[in-house]
């Protein structure tokens, strides 16, 4: 993967560590468009093409939360990493049911930042590279396509994040079997710690959520063991 081709926005209204933090990345090959505050921020988001965001969450004029959501219903597939100053779990969640890919929370080494954008970008790639396999599945009336991370029911069309797309793939993979926690959390986060296992369980409310419409589908948990995607043929 070349780097200097991966265009970056990095909204950071620390005009200081910004600057470091642009300088240290233009270093190692990625172009990038520093922004002082959140709305500057989603004015070059749509502006520019771009390939990965990196977002502050405590920024003038637009909070970090805002810029999130407002980035997702125009690109849910765009890697995003945000950086944060709390260590709060309730406000890492929410930027990941936001659908943000990571976290890093401030402070951190420059060393760190640069492995978790390269570890975001092979996720990224490796979920490109498998563009040619099986990622068409019909969940009883949904149709769910991998590859436009699109899930359609008649009319209705939902669009999902990265992870919602890969997890509901690995669901309907082994439907009407049991999905382990643990093999689910090592193949999409690639780590299956407490705090990973947590946003898991937010994706999963929120999938739940975009099944509803169809009472033969259910997604139900396996305690203690992992998931289930049911799908109800009978009916």
């Amino acid at each position: 993967m070349e780097k200097k081709n991966i265009r970056v926005l990095l909204a950071e209204d620390d005009r200081n560590l910004g600057n470091i933090l642009k300088d240290y990345l233009i270093a190692k090959g990625y172009d990038v468009t520093l922004c002082v505050n959140g709305q500057e921020a989603f004015n070059a988001f749509k502006k520019l093409e771009l390939d990965f965001c990196i977002i502050d969450i405590m920024m003038p004029v637009k909070d970090g939360f805002t810029l999130i959501k407002e980035i997702r219903q125009i690109d849910s597939r765009i890697p995003l990493l945000i950086l944060t100053a709390k260590s709060l779990q309730e406000d890492k969640l929410k930027g990941f049911e936001l659908g943000a890919d990571d976290y890093l929370t401030k402070p951190f080494s420059m060393d760190e930042l640069l492995m978790r954008i390269q570890a975001i970008l092979r996720r990224t790639e490796k979920s490109r590279s498998e563009a040619g396999a099986e990622n068409i599945f019909n969940i009883g009336k949904y149709s769910f396509d991998f590859n436009r991370h699109l899930l359609t029911i008649q009319q209705k069309q939902q669009k999902l994040t990265s992870k919602e797309a890969a997890l509901l793939r690995l669901l309907c993979q082994q439907q009407n079997e049991v999905v382990d926690r643990s093999m689910a959390l090592q193949r999409i986060w690639n780590d299956d710690n407490y705090f990973n296992a947590r946003s898991m369980d937010v994706y999963i409310v929120k999938l739940r959520k975009y099944l509803r419409d169809d009472p033969d589908v259910e997604l139900m948990n396996v305690h203690g063991v992992g998931f289930k995607l049911v799908v109800n043929t009978q009916s």
